[in-house]
Order: structure tokens, then C-alpha cells, then sequence
């Protein structure tokens, strides 16, 4: 039986394409692991009380490398990858309400992620150069004398007696 990727052989898959096969469905597989959605589903079905799927999430690690996570396309997989390292978040996201939780925080940090981002791209102004001080104070005039109080008779109705004012149409 053979195939485009690889030749079965006594149960073993024998790579004939140098590993390229491989490498996509695991690189498309861990890019799934962006979406609490699925993340969900795989806790939903069980496949998190498998031993043999915990040890191949493990194993996906290598994906956090620097030579390999160049070619991960959604962030978030590194992330969502090593909390499932984690047996209380794999319990965890068999619970729909926090599916949505996850999905929310995912939505908000793409919601805002430019602006944060722009925040630590662009060029911070420099610091702007203290000004000179004033110029010492020539002699100050004299201060001029008090207003005149005026009478008690000719001041203006107080806070409380507002005069009304009428409105034409």
C-alpha cells in the first residue's frame, strides 16, 4: 500500500518525503489548539483521559522552539498548548462556561491587540528638554489700593431673589 507521504510497512510508517508530511499534520494539528472551541470538543469526547493523547500533547512542545514556532501562523496555539499541559485546565475546558470564557479573553486581546501592540512599536517621543528658568523679577509696583464698598442700597438682589426673565415664542 502505498501512499504520496509515506509506505506502511509492518505497522510503521516509513517516511519517504523526509518528514515534510509529518511536520504539516502536526503543524496543523497544534494551530488547531488556538480555538477553545476545540479545545472544548477533544475535553467533551474524553480524549483527555487518554494517556497516549496527554503524552502527544507533551510531545508537541517542541513546538515552542524558536526554529519551529516561526512557522505557527495563530499565537495563541503556544499559549492554549502549554496550559493543556495542565490536568486542572483540561478538566476545566469540559465545562461550557468556561469555553466561553477562554473565547472571550482570546476575542479581546485580538480586539485591542493593535493598539497594544502600536504602544510598545512605535517611537516614543524624547523627552522634551526642561524649560529655561524665568527671568528674575524686576521691582514690582506698588499694589493698587482696595475697590470702594459701595453703599448698602445699591448692590444688586442677593443668591435667593433671581429676577425671572420672560421667554417670547
Amino acid at each position: 500500500m502505498e501512499s504520496d507521504g509515506g509506505a506502511v510497512g509492518d505497522g510503521l510508517l516509513k517516511e519517504t518525503d523526509g518528514g515534510r508530511q509529518r511536520f504539516e499534520l502536526e503543524l496543523e494539528f497544534v494551530q488547531c489548539l488556538a480555538n477553545p472551541t476545540y479545545i472544548h470538543y477533544l475535553a467533551q469526547n474524553r480524549y483527555f483521559d487518554d494517556e497516549a493523547f496527554v503524552g502527544y500533547l507533551k510531545y508537541l512542545q517542541y513546538w515552542q522552539r524558536p526554529e519551529y514556532a516561526k512557522f505557527i501562523v495563530y499565537p495563541h496555539t503556544l499559549f492554549f498548548l502549554e496550559l493543556l499541559q495542565s490536568a486542572q485546565f483540561r478538566s476545566a475546558m469540559a465545562h461550557p462556561a468556561n469555553k466561553e470564557v477562554a473565547h472571550r479573553q482570546q476575542f479581546y486581546f485580538w480586539k485591542h491587540h493593535r493598539n497594544n501592540r502600536l504602544k510598545h512599536i512605535l517611537p516614543q517621543p524624547l523627552p522634551e528638554e526642561p524649560a529655561p528658568p524665568p527671568p528674575a523679577p524686576v521691582a514690582q509696583p506698588a499694589p493698587a489700593p482696595p475697590a470702594p464698598v459701595k453703599a448698602e442700597g445699591t448692590t444688586r438682589a442677593g443668591a435667593g431673589e433671581r429676577r425671572k426673565r420672560k421667554y417670547t415664542n
